[in-house]
C-alpha cells in the first residue's frame, strides 16, 4: 500500500467502524431506556426509522446535487458530526432529565446524518485510491464494519453487565473515541479526486439508463435481505424457536454478524467473478431464511439464521462494486444512488416484517392455523414474517443472474 494513503484508509476503516456504532447503539440499548425512562416500544421503534430516514435523506441529497458540495470537507467532517451526534445522545439526559426521548432523537439525527454521509463517500475514496483489486479493497472496507456489529455487541454487552444499564452513557462515550480517532486521521490527509456530474443535466442523463436502475434493484433487495435478518434474528430466535434471549444477541445478531464479517473477509482475499457471487448469494439467502422460517429445531433455526450472514455477505458490498465497474465516470453520483436504494431496502423490508407479524398475531384465522400446526400466534406470526422475508432474496435471484449474464458477455 503506498504509504500516502495508509493513513487515508484507516481513517475510512474507522469510519465504518463509527457506522456499526450509529447502526447498532439504539436497538442495544432499547430495554435500558425502558427500564429507565419508561419510553414506549413505538417511540423506540421510531429511533430506528428515524436513523434510516436521515440516512435516506442525506442519500437522495448528494444523488442529485453532490456536485454542490465540497467532497473532501465533507469526507473529512463526518466523523466529526459522529461526534457531535453521540456527544447529544449521551449528555441530553443530565441537562434535561424531562424531556430524555427529545434528546435521543436529536443525537440519533445528528450522528445518522454522518452515517449517511459515511455511505455516500467512503466508498468512492477507498475507489479512488490507486489498487491492484479494486473489487478487493471494497469487500475489506464493508468487511471492517460487519467485524465493528461484532465489536458493538460484544462491548456493549458486557460494559452493561460489569457498569450496569444506569450508566449507558459511559458506553455512548467509549465509542465516541472511535469517530475522533476518524476526524484526527482524516487530518492532514489528501482526499483523491472523485468524479460526480457538474450539474443536474448530467444526473438525468444517468437516470435514463436502465443499467443503472438494474444495479439499484439489486442493493435494494439485497440491503432488504440483509438488514431484515439482522434486526429480526434475536426476535426470531427468543419468540419462534424459544431461545433464550441472551444467547439470541449472541448467537443470532453476533454470529450473523461473524459470518458477515467471514463471508467479505474471504472475498477480499481470494473473490473473482462477483456476478457469481451476487446469484449464488441470493439462492443461499433464500434458502436460509426458508429453513429458519419451517424448521422448529432450535440449533437448525439458529444456524440457518447465522449462515444467511455468509449467503447475504456480499450482495451489499457486490452491488456496489457491479455499480461502480459499469459507471466508473459517476463517482459520488453512482454511491449517493446505490446507497439510497440500499437504505430503503434496509427500512421497508424489515418494517413489513414487522406489520405483517403483527397481522397475523392479531387475525383470529391465523390464530386458528397456529393452533391446528401446534404452534403459539406468536410463533405463527414470526414464521410467517420470517417467509415473507424471504421473497426479497428469492426476487434478487433474476437480477443477480440477469447481472451475471451481462458480466459474462462482458
Amino acid at each position: 500500500m503506498d504509504k500516502k494513503y495508509r493513513r487515508l484508509k484507516l481513517a475510512c476503516y474507522t469510519t465504518n467502524i463509527s457506522m456499526s456504532v450509529v447502526g447498532n447503539l439504539s436497538p442495544i440499548l432499547f430495554l435500558t431506556f425502558r427500564t429507565l425512562y419508561g419510553i414506549s416500544y413505538s417511540l423506540l421503534g421510531l429511533l430506528v426509522l428515524v436513523n434510516f430516514f436521515t440516512q435516506l435523506t442525506i442519500d437522495l441529497i448528494f444523488s442529485f446535487f453532490s456536485h454542490k458540495f465540497n467532497i473532501p470537507l465533507a469526507v473529512k467532517m463526518t466523523p466529526a458530526l459522529t461526534v457531535a451526534g453521540l456527544f447529544v445522545y449521551a449528555v441530553w439526559p443530565f441537562i434535561f432529565p424531562d424531556a430524555v426521548y427529545l434528546g435521543l432523537v436529536l443525537g440519533t439525527i445528528i450522528f445518522s446524518a454522518s452515517g449517511g454521509l459515511a455511505e455516500v463517500l467512503i466508498s468512492p475514496v477507498i475507489a479512488a485510491i490507486p489498487a491492484k483489486d479494486p473489487d478487493h479493497e471494497m469487500s475489506k472496507l464493508h468487511s471492517v464494519y460487519a467485524w465493528g456489529v461484532v465489536g458493538v455487541i460484544l462491548i456493549s454487552t458486557l460494559f452493561l453487565l460489569a457498569a450496569g444499564a444506569e450508566y449507558w452513557q459511559g458506553l455512548a462515550f467509549l465509542f465516541l473515541l472511535i469517530p475522533l480517532t476518524s476526524f484526527l486521521l482524516f487530518a492532514g490527509t489528501e482526499i483523491p479526486q472523485m468524479g460526480t456530474p457538474e450539474k443536474a443535466a448530467g444526473v438525468l442523463e444517468f437516470l435514463k439508463n436502465k443499467g443503472l436502475w438494474l444495479c439499484v434493484t439489486a442493493i435494494f433487495l439485497g440491503g432488504a435481505a440483509e438488514c431484515t435478518m439482522a434486526q429480526w434474528s434475536s426476535g426470531y430466535l427468543e419468540q419462534a424457536l424459544g431461545i433464550p434471549k441472551v444467547w439470541g444477541d449472541i448467537f443470532g445478531v453476533a454470529l450473523f454478524s461473524v459470518m458477515l464479517g467471514t463471508g467479505r473477509t474471504l472475498y477480499s482475499k481470494v473473490g473473482r467473478r462477483i456476478g457469481n457471487v451476487l446469484f449464488m448469494g441470493g439462492i443461499g439467502t433464500a434458502l436460509c431464511y426458508l429453513i429458519a422460517a419451517l424448521s422448529n429445531i432450535p440449533v437448525i433455526g439458529l444456524l440457518a439464521c447465522a449462515f444467511t450472514g455468509f449467503c447475504v455477505s456480499m450482495l451489499w458490498p457486490g452491488s456496489l462494486i457491479v455499480a461502480s465497474d459499469r459507471f466508473p465516470t459517476g463517482g459520488v453520483f453512482i454511491y449517493a444512488m446505490m446507497a439510497a436504494g440500499g437504505d430503503l431496502g434496509a427500512s421497508v423490508a424489515p418494517q413489513l416484517i414487522g406489520i405483517i407479524t403483527d397481522l397475523a398475531i392479531g387475525s383470529p384465522s391465523a390464530v386458528s392455523l397456529a393452533q391446528n400446526l401446534g404452534l403459539s400466534p406468536d410463533q405463527f406470526g414470526m414464521k410467517l414474517g420470517m417467509l415473507v422475508g424471504m421473497l426479497f432474496p428469492l426476487a434478487a435471484i433474476p437480477v443477480y443472474f440477469h447481472i451475471r449474464k451481462s458480466d459474462k458477455k462482458e
